[in-house]
């Protein structure tokens, strides 16, 4: 019994469907079919639908005036270092850094 061809295919290479967004596109536009996209570019019919459903989403929430919110947790406000309040919390931080350090030097009977 042989195995088909297929079986000893190597796997595809893993690619982000945004790179190829640009792409999908233009092809769409030329009358090309999902299926026949996704065949050229060796993607599923499943991943340039999406492709394509979150384009026209993110179109729609555009012509809406929503504006699309970055992906990801934003990042921590950097502190102001020119406050006087910034400089208060630091010294306040260091005393009870010396405290600490303090105590234990005396409880390990160091001096």
């Amino acid at each position: 019994m042989e195995l088909p061809q297929e079986a000893f295919a190597m796997p595809r290479k893993y690619s982000h469907i945004q790179d190829h967004e640009k792409e999908i596109l233009e092809l769409r536009e030329q009358g090309m079919t999902l299926r026949e996209i996704g065949e050229k570019l060796g993607v599923s019919y499943k991943a340039t639908r999406e492709c394509t459903t979150r384009y026209n989403r993110r179109q729609r929430k555009l012509a809406a005036g929503v504006i699309p919110k970055p992906k990801g947790r934003p990042r921590k406000a950097e502190p102001d270092k020119s406050s006087i309040e910034y400089y208060k919390a630091e010294i306040e931080r260091l005393k009870m850094e010396n405290e600490l350090l303090r105590d234990f030097l005396q409880s390990t009977e160091r001096e």
